[in-house]
């Protein structure tokens, strides 16, 4: 069981990954704006949703999820956190996400995604890891739907995909805003960005770079910052 920031507690379902920076950096990286309505896209056991609560006490988080066993946890989540009027998990695969919500009734959507591209190498992977099911197309239509007009979709992904993600998720509406590149440590290579996409918004990207470890090795305050560390 994973203990989370405001007392939260977090128990995955059996094969699942367990908590990793991208979610928690995500969460750090998501601008909520008054008395959200957040759509959580492939939401797995609940960890964003619960990271967001925590963040923000007004907020309230609707997870989608395909597979059965990761929705039942997330239910089991949101029962033991006692969240059960501010979060909700409902099975179903996003690409029906026209089925499940109104247009535009959401104020803000995040996902964490699968990073890899289907084929035959990658079937090897579990259903959580693979496009599949979830292709960036299919993320972004998606929330296109979900989302009002001029709001967010904010998500985590590899950084050799940033071109194809800027570009698919303009052609379905979504701009990007505000990018962030994080690096493991401060003299390497960028290993993840989160990217902050608009609803009909117009061109202009704000660029930023965050570090996990200093050059000699050390937690930086970023690090401590997505870890809800107390500085010394």
């Amino acid at each position: 069981m994973e203990r989370l920031h405001g007392g939260f507690t977090l128990e995955l379902s059996e094969g699942a990954f367990p908590l990793t920076t991208d979610s928690l950096a995500l969460a750090h990286f998501v601008r909520l704006p008054k008395n959200a309505r957040v759509l959580d896209l492939g939401s797995g056991c609940g960890a964003l949703g619960l990271l967001l609560c925590a963040k923000d006490p007004a907020c309230a988080v609707t997870g989608l999820e395909l597979d059965e066993e990761a929705h039942r946890a997330a239910l089991e989540n949101i029962r033991r956190n006692g969240l059960c009027t501010r979060m909700s998990s409902i099975c179903a695969d996003l690409r029906s996400v026209s089925g499940q919500f109104r247009p535009g009734q959401f104020s803000c959507c995040v996902s964490n995604p699968p990073y890899f591209s289907g084929g035959p190498a990658s079937r090897r992977l579990p259903q959580a890891r693979r496009e599949d099911a979830c292709s960036p197309e299919d993320l972004f239509q998606a929330a296109a739907w979900a989302l009002k007009y001029g709001a967010d979709l904010f998500l985590v992904h590899r950084p050799e995909r940033m071109a194809q993600l800027i570009a698919q998720g303009s052609r379905a509406g979504l701009e990007a805003k505000r990018l962030r590149l994080l690096r493991h440590r401060q003299d390497g290579p960028v290993s993840l960005i989160l990217l902050q996409m608009r609803k009909g918004a117009r061109p202009g990207l704000i660029w930023e770079e965050r570090a996990l470890y200093d050059a000699a090795g050390a937690p930086t305050g970023y690090y401590r910052e997505i870890y809800h560390m107390e500085e010394t």
